[in-house]
Order: structure tokens, then C-alpha cells, then sequence
């Protein structure tokens, strides 16, 4: 397994309102429109998983797999070219602030990672880049 980590983010919104709406992936409705449309057709979601068309990627799904209240939700890939697990860890710096870390698992034989480690790591760090910057309210 190969695995890629994020820099910790600061957030400005308490680590309930962060957990409350990562968990509970209808809340991207709120952030639906920034997807870019690009990259990413055919976006969908419900109250635990996530669709689309990632160009040049293909057809993506993935679902929660396990909730740790209040501190990380875990995903699972469950149609993807490769096999992968990505969690989100949330945990408090104040009453009102938080701080985030995404990692991601994935199942990459030798000659793979080679080719995509850098893009991988850039994508963990775009991903909680934006996760940063969602208003939690």
C-alpha cells in the first residue's frame, strides 16, 4: 500500500461543525457548484457515497466506510481503477478552530507509483486545501 498525507490545515469552524458536515455527504450541496465542471461530470452524491467522471481517471465511488465521531470519517473506494482508502482526521485547537489532515491509502504496484506519486500527493493536498476552505456553518 502506498500512502500520502496532507499537510495539516487550520479551520476556522469548530471540530463538531467540520465533523458534522464531512459526515454526511449530502452537505456537498453546499459546495457542488466549485466542482470543477471540467474535470469532473456526472457528480452525484447521497447521505454516504460519491460519484463522478474524472477525467482521465474514469468512473469514481466511494463511500463512507466508518465514522469516528467527532474526530475522522473513513472512505473506501468502491469503483475506482485502483483500490483505495482515504480518511479525513479533524481535531480540535480551540472551541471555535480545528485542524485537518486527509491521507490516502491506495493498493499501486511499483511501476504505478512511480508514475503517479507526485499527481497523487498534489490531489491529497488539493483535496484538503479546498476541505480548508468549506464554510462549516
Amino acid at each position: 500500500m502506498s500512502k500520502f498525507e496532507s499537510s495539516i490545515k487550520q479551520v476556522p469552524y469548530s471540530q463538531r461543525a467540520v465533523y458534522d458536515n464531512i459526515s454526511n455527504l449530502e452537505n456537498l450541496e453546499k459546495v457542488k457548484n466549485r466542482v470543477p465542471e471540467d474535470k469532473v461530470k456526472d457528480f452525484a452524491f447521497d447521505h454516504d457515497t460519491i460519484s463522478m467522471s474524472v477525467a482521465p481517471v474514469g468512473e469514481l465511488k466511494i463511500g463512507i466506510c466508518d465514522r469516528e465521531e467527532p474526530k475522522c470519517v473513513k472512505f473506501e473506494s468502491l469503483q475506482s481503477p485502483v483500490p483505495f482508502n482515504l480518511w479525513i482526521q479533524v481535531l480540535p485547537v480551540t472551541e471555535t478552530t480545528s485542524k485537518m489532515k486527509v491521507t490516502v491509502k491506495a493498493d499501486l504496484n511499483p511501476f504505478i507509483r512511480g508514475m503517479v506519486a507526485g499527481p497523487m500527493q498534489d490531489a491529497v493536498e488539493k483535496i484538503a486545501d479546498a476541505l480548508a476552505m468549506v464554510p462549516y456553518e
